[in-house]
């Protein structure tokens, strides 16, 4: 028979089992009670936990983007400032040539046109005060116009844009002292062709006059070489 002092070391250690099986059993209440509530999250819980990520995404991206655009206007103002040179041999080689100024000698044929409209007239200073195309008032609204041009060296005809003019004098017979005839120097910045914007029509143009510069389609329409070059201001052609 246990003495009254074994008995009460007993029922201490008995206590001391009780309180640990209780502690335990809570912790482990608590432990399955988050797991149950992180699976409860959900899919508007995990989206705003994607909120901070796609911030920080996009702001990588500005940053980088940001980066690309002083790239390319540098480099774009390193090619316009270079002498011009004659359009080579092989036309292909103007593909790494956007932005370079070239030099070609020929005659224009103003008999086969094509217009790139609506397009606004941009000044030097102008870009922030007007916007392209179809946000601009009709006294600002015009097309460029897109010449074939004979070159004088090799049997090729080539597409220059020869600038803006107001929708007025789409006409060519209203414009007739500009239609300059002969043989003639210019120099001009090869182009590349411009993509179909989204909300654009999905035909290129109508009739003569086109929605963006489809070089390659333009160069179909009027059968000449696929190559564009916007004359400079200081051709006056």
């Amino acid at each position: 028979m246990l003495g009254s002092g074994a008995g009460k070391a007993i029922g201490r250690f008995a206590n001391k089992c009780a309180k640990y099986w209780q502690v335990t059993s809570q912790r482990r209440q608590q432990h399955l009670g988050s797991i149950r509530q992180s699976r409860n999250i959900g899919v508007g819980g995990y989206s705003l936990l994607a909120i901070p990520v796609a911030t920080f995404a996009l702001g990588t991206w500005q940053v980088q983007r940001r980066k690309w655009k002083l790239q390319l206007i540098d480099e774009l103002s390193r090619k316009t400032e270079l002498p011009p040179v004659d359009l080579p041999e092989s036309l292909s080689e103007l593909s790494s040539m956007e932005y370079q100024r070239v030099r070609v000698v020929g005659t224009f044929d103003h008999a086969r046109e094509v217009y790139v409209s609506p397009r606004s007239l941009i000044q030097p200073g102008d870009g922030e005060k007007q916007s392209g195309g179809l946000l601009s008032s009709a006294s600002q609204t015009g097309a460029l116009v897109i010449t074939p041009f004979k070159l004088a060296d090799r049997d090729v005809s080539i597409l220059v844009n020869r600038g803006w003019v107001p929708r007025a004098k789409t006409v060519p017979e209203s414009r007739a002292q500009g239609q300059i005839e002969g043989e003639v120097q210019l120099t001009g910045i090869v182009r590349r062709p411009e993509k179909r914007p989204p909300l654009g029509p999905k035909e290129g143009h109508s009739g003569t006059f086109w929605h963006y510069k489809d070089i390659e389609g333009m160069a179909r329409f009027r059968d000449v070489a696929p190559v564009l070059i916007d004359a400079d201001s200081a051709s006056t052609v």
